[in-house]
Parts: C-alpha cells; sequence; structure tokens
C-alpha cells in the first residue's frame, strides 16, 4: 500500500510539473531564452548572460501561464486536451500563483541584474506588450503589434544596458521573425478560433493568406540578414 501511495504521488508531482512546463509554450520559450542569452554574450560575460536569461526565462513564464489561463474558457469548449488546464494537469488557482511568483521575479531579476534601470524597464515594456497581447489584442486587428514591441523591445534592453545601441537591422530581424511566427503560429487553431469569435490578423486573412505573410516575412528576414553578413564579410 505504502508503495502504491508513494508512487501515485510522484506521478502526481511529475503530471504537475509537466503540465506547468508545457503551460509555459515550452517551445517557444526555450528559444526566446536561448536568443536572449547567446544575444547578451555580445555584450556581457557568461555570468551576466546567464542572469539576463533567467529574467526573461521568468517573463515568458508569465506570458505563457497568462495566455494559458485567459484560453482557458474557450480550450475547454474546444477540448484542446493538449492544454495542461484542460487535461486537469494544472489548476487555475496553482497557475495564479505562479504566475505572480513568476511575475515578481521577472521585476526584480531584470532591475537587480545586468539589465539595470533602462534594460529592466524595457524588459517589463516587452512583458507588458506580451501580456495585453493574452488579454485584448489577440482578438483584434492590432494582434501582431505585441510581437513587434517585445521583440523589438530585447534587443534594445540589452545594449542599452550595456551603453550602446542596437543596430537597425537587428531589431528589425527580431521584429519581422517575430512576427512571422505569430501567423504560423495562430494557424494550427484558426477554425476554432474563428469559431470563437477570436479575429486578430492572421485570423481575418485566413489560413492561406496568414501562411503567405510569414513566408514573406520570413523571406524578408533571410534577406536582410544576409545584406548583413555579406557586408560584414
Amino acid at each position: 500500500m505504502f508503495v502504491i501511495t508513494t508512487n501515485r504521488f510522484y506521478k502526481r508531482i511529475y503530471l504537475s510539473v509537466n503540465g506547468f512546463l508545457i503551460a509555459t509554450h515550452f517551445g517557444p520559450t526555450v528559444l526566446v531564452v536561448t536568443i536572449a542569452f547567446l544575444l547578451s554574450l555580445t555584450q556581457y560575460s557568461i555570468f551576466d548572460s546567464a542572469k539576463i536569461a533567467a529574467a526573461i526565462l521568468a517573463g515568458q513564464c508569465v506570458v505563457g501561464w497568462s495566455n494559458d489561463l485567459v484560453d482557458f474558457p474557450r480550450d475547454l469548449a474546444s477540448a484542446r486536451m493538449r492544454k495542461p488546464l484542460v487535461a486537469g494537469a494544472v489548476s487555475s488557482g496553482a497557475l495564479k500563483r505562479a504566475i505572480f511568483i513568476a511575475l515578481s521575479l521577472a521585476v526584480v531579476l531584470s532591475f537587480i541584474g545586468p539589465l539595470g534601470r533602462n534594460g529592466g524597464a524595457l524588459h517589463c515594456l516587452g512583458l507588458l506588450s506580451a501580456t495585453l497581447y493574452n488579454f485584448k489584442l489577440k482578438e483584434t486587428i492590432f494582434s501582431a503589434l505585441p510581437y513587434i514591441i517585445s521583440f523589438g523591445a530585447a534587443p534594445w534592453a540589452i545594449y542599452l544596458s550595456a551603453d550602446k545601441n542596437p543596430s537597425l537591422w537587428l531589431v528589425l530581424a527580431f521584429m519581422i521573425f517575430a512576427s512571422a511566427f505569430h501567423f504560423l503560429n495562430v494557424v494550427k487553431d484558426l477554425e476554432s478560433d474563428l469559431q470563437q469569435g477570436v479575429l486578430g490578423l492572421p485570423q481575418r486573412l485566413g489560413r492561406q493568406k496568414s501562411i503567405a505573410a510569414a513566408l514573406v516575412l520570413i523571406l524578408c528576414g533571410v534577406t536582410l540578414l544576409a545584406l548583413k553578413w555579406r557586408v560584414l564579410f
């Protein structure tokens, strides 16, 4: 009996931790944190870059968890069992508490770490923009705007905290690829979004036009990077 109870306990712990990880939108979160870490390495030591990455990670947890919390009624109506809240792996109350903790960490780590006052403020601006997307802007024609603002703010936060200005091509590349990701990310749930009245820019354009827009943006981003690479070498 003790062994069975212990196994059940560890299974619940595993499912809960896994649920929290999935709710962060784990793939995009790892990608964003990795990019932020690598970009930080151009200006800071590996230790300071890790501190910046920790602040970005906390912010990404806020964004991912709040997204799942806001979308819970719609996800439940569409029976999206891949969502931890719908699957019952995580409760709404637990997710709210986790969001509060992650938000506190994101703010504190931003301002006491290498980002400092200016970089920390820009990171918080990006975090606010992404959160506004979750709560309202995702349902409007301006749904791509938070991606542009949040990812455009990222290089500014890192470079400005190091008393430098990021190159225009770098900021544009962040904005372009972020916009492309927005279109591609929405496509998988586009039909159910339309049925539930979520009318962001990709939903208004439709599947084919959204994919086309993403491909054009990716092409523009790659071209920009290729031109910059050619100038450097």
